[in-house]
């Protein structure tokens, strides 16, 4: 019964075709293609492979991308279900005021961190860390409910912003120092320490707040550029979406 998880970001495409759907499952492919080239994973990428038996997605780019999706998808005969922020699903439960309006992406995300943490020990608070085009930073208590989180600019944002505010800042990307000397270090130091920053305040209100040390899960393109800068320990998941999605179409087929 095989299955393919969808992860459309702001940027690219991630795909996942599993044996099952079910958190471990056996990994048949996988890869990943930019938004602009969408329209070449029928013949190109996913030419040849099994048809899934169901599929489930989380989308954030929008219905025209999503529109180029299913049109993709067609090469085999199932329709996707993406997947939709709620009050409640896979263990979790949300506490944002508005549940629909909170990312897809972070819900699921969510999801995959709380069933990974289960997998590990006993409940415990946790924070899960998205380091994408933007950085979501999100709080879940010991009891599975979604407290909150943060959105602040990745770091391609962030000098974005600086090199179109500020004269003379078009300067190449730099590395992460403790005391930088040049503009290109501060640039790059400069938006690491503020993710960084961001990542520990949330881990201390969330410790506050449950009397307990949280787990701190990070994932995204970029997550492997933050880890080492983090001040907190953190545990580094490039699948956590997918974690997400496979708990969720678990649970659906229940």
């Amino acid at each position: 019964m095989t299955f393919l998880a969808l992860d459309v970001g702001n940027t690219r495409l991630k795909w996942a075709l599993y044996d099952a759907p079910r958190v471990g499952a056996g990994l048949l492919a996988q890869g990943a293609q930019f938004l602009e080239n969408i329209d070449k994973l029928a013949d190109g990428d996913w030419h040849g492979l099994p048809s899934p038996s169901s599929v489930v997605g989380c989308i954030v780019a929008g219905d025209a991308v999503k529109r180029r999706v299913e049109e993709q998808l067609d090469i085999w005969d199932v329709s996707p279900q993406w997947v939709v922020s709620s009050s409640g699903e896979a263990g979790l439960s949300n506490g944002y005021d508005h549940p629909a309006r909170l990312g897809s992406d972070r819900w699921v995300a969510m999801i995959g961190a709380r069933q990974r943490l289960l997998a590990q020990g006993p409940a415990r608070p946790c924070v899960v860390v998205m380091v994408g085009t933007a950085v979501t930073v999100e709080a879940i208590d010991s009891e599975g409910r979604f407290l909150g989180g943060i959105i602040l600019p990745g770091h391609g944002i962030m000098l974005r912003a600086l090199e179109s505010g500020t004269a003379g800042l078009h300067v190449p990307t730099g590395e992460v120092r403790d005391f930088p000397t040049n503009t290109s270090d501060a640039l790059t130091s400069g938006g690491t320490f503020a993710i960084a920053g961001a990542v520990q305040r949330m881990v201390e209100n969330l410790q506050r707040h449950c009397g307990v040390a949280p787990a701190v899960f990070m994932t995204g393109g970029a997550g492997w550029k933050m880890a080492p800068s983090m001040s907190t320990p953190c545990e580094l998941v490039d699948s956590l979406i997918f974690d997400g999605l496979l708990e969720i179409a678990r649970k659906r087929l229940e």
